[in-house]
This record gives structure tokens, sequence and C-alpha cells, in this order.
């Protein structure tokens, strides 16, 4: 059984007081700089889904048709301490038809301020069903979900190849875990709440986010 103090984690994130993070895509190229506030934007342009407010680019990194590398820097602005992260992927142009590509994961940052730091997973298999041909475009989308609940979005445009020659090299230069930053694999499971309305009991599911370690505990 989960201990009530999951309960209390999970609303934490949900009513903690909201804060501005930003996340940059090292690798694959990054579709563009979105580290922008202004007043198109008062939140910052990252709260723009789907690849914060920067439309498809022409220059598209080449990526290996069987999966590749990604690597993000998550701790640009004030507010990174603690974060929920997920990558997606989409073949073509349509963001509404995406396939997971990586499980979500909790980041713990050294400081709720501006840190430096990277995070990489150097080899990424595709979801399963996704056999796209060399030639083929995509996008990757990293969410960046913080406290707050607010998500911000990055994307980075690649086209599948099967000729490795073409894709930009993976090293300790560009692919490397920063030891001050952890990661965590997470969980949501569903909590039925029971309460009273207009004089009948009804039930009302709530997300609980908790890390692996929990189960532990």
């Amino acid at each position: 059984m989960i201990a009530f103090a999951h309960v209390i984690t999970a609303i934490v994130w949900l009513l903690a007081d909201s804060v501005h993070g930003h996340c940059v895509i090292t690798y694959p190229g990054w579709r563009g700089n979105n580290l922008i506030t202004n007043v198109s934007f008062p939140y910052g342009m990252q709260r723009s889904y789907p690849c914060g407010g920067l439309d498809v680019t022409q220059n598209r990194t080449a990526w290996p048709i069987t999966g590749g590398a990604v690597a993000l820097q998550p701790g640009w602005f004030a507010g990174h301490a603690t974060a929920l992260m997920y990558l997606n992927i989409w073949l073509g142009l349509d963001p509404d038809n995406y396939a997971t590509l990586w499980p979500m994961f909790e980041i713990l940052g050294p400081s709720d301020n501006p840190y430096p730091g990277t995070i990489c997973l150097p080899q990424i298999s595709l979801p399963n069903g996704l056999t796209p041909s060399s030639g083929d475009f995509a996008t990757i989308q990293v969410v960046q979900t913080l406290k707050s609940g607010a998500s911000l979005f990055s994307c980075a445009d690649i086209v599948f190849t099967d000729d490795l020659s073409q894709v930009p090299s993976v090293n300790e230069t560009n692919c490397f875990n920063s030891t001050s930053i952890k990661v965590e694999s997470v969980q949501i499971c569903w909590w039925i709440i029971d309460y009273r309305k207009w004089d009948k009991w009804e039930s009302e599911s709530i997300p609980a986010v908790y890390d692996d370690d929990d189960n532990n505990n």
C-alpha cells in the first residue's frame, strides 16, 4: 500500500506556486531558441504547444532509423529543482499523432535557481509499431512539467537515415550525464476519492505521482 505521504506529494505537485522553467535540447539539433519572454509570450514561448512557439524548420538533423541519442539541459531558468520530463516523437508534421519515445522520468536538480548540467539518453529505441523509412521526417518533442502543473515544450526536427555516416557524432562532449542532476523513474497511480455531493456519495479519481524509490518504503 502506498503511504499517505505520497498523496501529499501529489497535492504539492498540483498546488505549488508557479515557476518559470526552461529546457534546451542540445542533441539532436534544437528547432531554435525559444528562451524568450515578451508581450506576445508573457509566460515564455516554451508554454506554447507543441514546440514552444516555433514552426517546423528545414534544418533537420540526421538520426538513425533504429533510434539514437537525445541530450538536454533542464536548468536554464529558476524553478527547475524538480520536474517531470516526457519525450515524444511523431512522423511527418502532425503533432497529434505522437508516440512516447521514452518513459516519463523525474529530475532532481541541485537548486531551485538556474544551474548547469546535461542529461543524455545515448541510445533510445523507437516505439513498437513505429517503422520509418530512410528519408522520413519526424519531430522529437521534449516536455518539462513543473510543480505548478505548467508544461514547457521544445522540439528537435530530424530526418531518419540508415547511413550512420550522416549522423552527427555522439560522444562525451555532447552526450553525458552531469552528477549534479539526479534522474528517477516515476509511476502514476490513481486514487479513488469518495465525497458527498447533493446527498449522494460519488467517486472521483486523482493522479498521484511517486518515484520508484517510494516502493521500498
